[in-house]
């Protein structure tokens, strides 16, 4: 298992180079002058060169890049040009908020999509089989952005029941207050901010899983031991449970993997509709305000994030199959 292990751990460092010189070269393709963002479009050409001088925006890029490599070896990210805060320590302030709102989401696409797509393939082509279809392909045709403001106007505007903006606080602070004062008054006021932005990743998402799960309980219903099981006199409920859907694990585990990374980057949309104070929002006013540092350190931070949830994806894959440890 270690052996396995150090693979796929030396395998992330060519990935995580190449991401870091794409991120960087493609950056500093966005049109716009970070110097003249800084100073305002009233600056002399002396303060904006100036100002360039000291971020090294005049070097040659490849100079920029050697830089930008040298200081990401030693851990530096570099330091925010518009807050003159390092890029780490913003990265890591924000990244919990985002963290909370992906795993919250994947948790509710996964109790979602599981028992949708189990029903959908044990009763192929009933009427449950086509409700549950058509949820998946509304899910996945459904913008992100769209969803969330109907859910801002319909729980937020019209019922009030849920905040609208923002983020109470941090989930696992409240169940420490929960757990010391007896009062869950705390979980609830983080929930009810945390509920809605979570539904509306957790809507998209549970669309994809459920149609993998569904295809790959078909295949697995299909094979002769469950014939065989089911001949026995073993219980349908065992036979689905422990039987089939324990096959069918593998191709499941890979899209919730996925999906796991991809609602890290989703959360950029979300967390801009509803105010959530997570790294997609710090990356979209960085990109505004051509903050590279900014953008360049959070990017990686989730390129890095993704890069280990395929690894845990792996890890499991091992688990579920020992043959998979010897390729």
């Amino acid at each position: 298992m270690m052996t396995f292990v150090g693979k796929r751990l030396l395998q992330l460092i060519p990935v995580l180079l190449g991401i870091s010189i794409l991120v960087f070269l493609l950056l500093h393709l966005i049109p716009g002058d970070p110097a003249l963002t800084l100073l305002g479009q009233e600056a002399t050409p002396e303060d904006v060169e100036r100002i360039r001088e000291i971020l090294g925006l005049n070097e040659p890029l490849y100079v920029q890049l050697f830089v930008f490599l040298k200081n990401l070896v030693q851990g530096d990210l570099g330091v925010s040009i518009f807050q003159d805060v390092p890029v780490l320590t913003l990265v890591l302030s924000q990244l919990p908020a985002t963290l909370e709102l992906a795993f919250l989401a994947l948790v509710i696409a996964v109790i979602i999509a599981v028992p949708l797509g189990i029903i959908s393939a044990v009763k192929q082509f009933s009427w449950l089989d086509y409700v549950s279809m058509f949820f998946a392909q509304l899910g996945v045709s459904m913008p992100v952005f769209w969803l969330g403001m109907l859910l801002i106007i319909q729980f937020s505007v019209n019922m009030n029941i849920f905040p609208s903006f923002g983020r109470g606080d941090p989930l696992v602070e409240s169940f420490i207050m929960t757990i010391q004062s007896g009062n869950l008054y705390y979980v609830i006021e983080s929930f009810k901010y945390l509920i809605l932005p979570a539904l509306t990743l957790g809507v998209m998402s549970a669309a994809m899983i459920t149609r993998m799960v569904r295809s790959s309980m078909l295949e697995v219903l299909n094979e002769d031991y469950i014939r065989t099981a089911e001949a026995k006199g073993v219980r349908s409920f065992w036979v689905i449970l422990k039987h089939a859907f324990r096959n069918a694990l593998i191709p499941v585990i890979t899209i919730v993997g996925l999906q796991f990374g991809n609602l890290l980057g989703g959360a950029i949309v979300t967390e801009t509709v509803f105010g959530w104070p997570g790294i997609g929002r710090l990356i979209i006013t960085a990109i505004s305000q051509r903050d590279f540092p900014v953008v360049q350190g959070s990017v990686l931070v989730i390129a890095l994030l993704f890069a280990i949830i395929n690894l845990v994806v792996d890890l499991l894959y091992a688990l579920i199959n020992p043959k998979i440890k010897s390729n």
